[in-house]
């Protein structure tokens, strides 16, 4: 058994951990559902500790505490989510306790391991068991009960790895999310992984990453979780430069004020946030004074679970780290206004560009765009003023935080459906004042019915209701109408309730997955309930609903 870690070990254990993760993330991340963020705990563990990886390659011959620097000072700006920042505190606790040191044997690696536990610990204001940081922690002490007993490195690791697994094995107990749906937790089982890769490494078993990963086996229940299991909406996270040495203590007082599943990594030169909470906003005004803020990701965990829970991939905000390279163009005003729109689909792009809209910006449920992505269509607008129509109540702080960042007066529509996005731009006036046209885009908004038909990915229960994987799901004005596998009953239903709230203008947009022989039946249903009423068919071409329909 190897006895020692020196320099080139350690590259290579880390080496094979970054593998052993890229191997294992997409189970890891089918199991993710606490925070019950986006699913993809293993996505952002690998591609932290690939971050290290890639450095650790550019080095030649390294000694222990160049590798162990050069590690922990990658994670702290590579990370991402709350598991990796974890991740990067725990290897921060290796970059500290093994300075200066040239190798060290297994008592050397438990007191690293315990370091980067207690300083991981420090960081999280309101630690929950079950999680990442119990399972290092009870991993940690056993590695310490076994260097004690034989200080031998690999011994020690091998006894570190099978602590952890029972541990892990228990917050399927400790939990009561994880309980629920059924699984371990996800950091954890990374943890785990990240164990088995090193200990490959010293057993010169060395790890490599295959093209692909594995898949997974097994993975959440999660139509078993609501949307009350997420506290706060805004999964956020930023990177601040300091400008001075001022404590950080009541900025990390003021966040866990305002949210939970606080994480701060922290070196001499930056400290990594990450936080959910309601207002992320403040939160980054709020870190200006302790320092610049240099790279900033918000993500809506609310649409995240919604499209876990119907089995689609969550939609993520691009690379924390990646930076443009330019800055978008700004058009030069050839008129007072202009108008931008979110939506998704070439039926549903076409009727917004007939009613006027400069810009399209493609997103929607599942596919929320960023704040960069609607400022760029922003400034590309040759208006002095440019309206924003963000058509989905996931959207509106989206698009209200490029208020203060384009050089365009920015005015955001907050219609949270297309229905109303389309009903705010026929009250629009090209020649009318801008006071008089905002007031009356927002005031229309409350004249829409929308009614919305979507599916159901897997077996489920809500409000009480029996929703079987395969069924319609029919939303009216947001709420759950019915839950039926006949779309004719649930178009039956939303038609008699159009008519006995006495709407007189209906549009039908049906979707990518509808028929134009189908959406004609659809139309006919309509035209039977409501005989009075002004009933259009358009082909939307919009992803996830069969059918949006508006009503005034």
């Amino acid at each position: 058994m190897r006895q020692t870690i020196d320099g080139a070990v350690y590259k290579r254990m880390i080496l094979s951990a970054a593998a052993s993760i890229e191997i294992n993330k997409q189970q890891i991340n089918d199991l993710n559902v606490f925070p019950v963020p986006d699913g993809d705990t293993g996505t952002n563990m690998s591609m932290t500790l690939n971050t290290a990886a890639v450095e650790l390659r550019k080095q030649g011959d390294i000694t222990l505490t160049k590798a162990a620097d050069v590690t922990a000072s990658a994670l702290l700006r590579g990370a991402r989510g709350n598991s990796g920042v974890i991740l990067s505190l725990l290897f921060r606790g290796f970059s500290k306790s093994l300075k200066g040191k040239e190798e060290t044997d297994g008592v050397g690696f438990a007191a690293a391991l315990n370091a980067g536990v207690e300083a991981a610990y420090k960081a999280v204001m309101k630690p929950a068991e079950g999680t990442i940081l119990t399972v290092s922690r009870l991993a940690g002490a056993g590695a310490e009960k076994a260097a004690e007993k034989d200080p031998c490195a690999e011994a020690t690791l091998i006894r570190t790895i099978e602590v952890g697994k029972e541990a892990l094995a228990n917050t399927i107990e400790q939990n009561p999310v994880l309980k629920k749906a059924g699984v371990v937790d996800a950091g954890g089982m990374g943890f785990i992984a990240i164990l088995e890769g090193m200990l490959a490494a010293m057993q010169d078993q060395d790890i490599t990453a295959p093209e692909s990963g594995t898949q997974a086996s097994n993975s959440a229940d999660f139509a078993a979780l609501t949307d009350e299991d997420i506290t706060f909406t805004f999964d956020t996270v930023f990177i601040v430069r300091k400008t001075s040495a001022r404590s950080i203590e009541p900025f990390r007082a003021y966040l866990n004020s305002i949210g939970d599943s606080l994480v701060i990594g922290e070196d001499d030169e930056a400290f990594k946030v990450h936080v959910h909470t309601d207002i992320p906003g403040n939160a980054l005004t709020e870190a200006q004074k302790y320092g610049t803020l240099e790279l900033a990701k918000i993500e809506n965990m609310r649409t995240q679970f919604e499209d876990m829970a119907a089995g689609r991939a969550p939609q993520s905000t691009d690379d924390l780290d990646a930076e443009e390279a330019a800055e978008p163009a700004v058009a030069e005003p050839e008129k007072k206004y202009g108008i931008v729109s979110v939506c998704a689909g070439s039926g549903l792009a076409a009727v917004f560009r007939d009613l006027g809209v400069d810009g399209i910006i493609e997103g929607g449920q599942t596919m929320n765009p960023s704040t960069e992505d609607i400022l760029k269509q922003i400034d590309r607008t040759p208006a002095e003023i440019v309206y924003v129509l963000p058509n989905n109540k996931n959207i509106i702080m989206a698009a209200e935080q490029t208020i203060p960042l384009s050089k365009k007066k920015v005015i955001v529509i907050p219609s949270k459906t297309v229905p109303q996005g389309i009903t705010a731009l026929l009250n629009f006036d090209p020649e009318g004042e801008e006071e008089t046209n905002t007031t009356a885009m927002t005031a229309s908004l409350a004249g829409v019915t929308t009614m919305q038909i979507t599916y159901a990915a897997r077996n489920s229960d809500f409000d009480g209701r029996d929703i079987r994987e395969g069924d319609y799901l029919g939303l009216y004005n947001g709420a759950l109408l019915d839950t039926t596998p006949d779309v004719a009953q649930l178009l039956a239903q939303m038609a008699e309730k159009t008519a006995e709230d006495g709407k007189g203008f209906v549009n039908i947009f049906y979707g990518e997955d509808i028929t134009e022989e189908q959406a004609m039946q659809a139309q006919a249903i309509f035209s039977e309930f409501c005989p009075d009423a002004e009933i259009n068919l358009l082909s939307g071409g919009q992803p996830v609903y069969y059918y949006l329909i508006s009503a005034e």
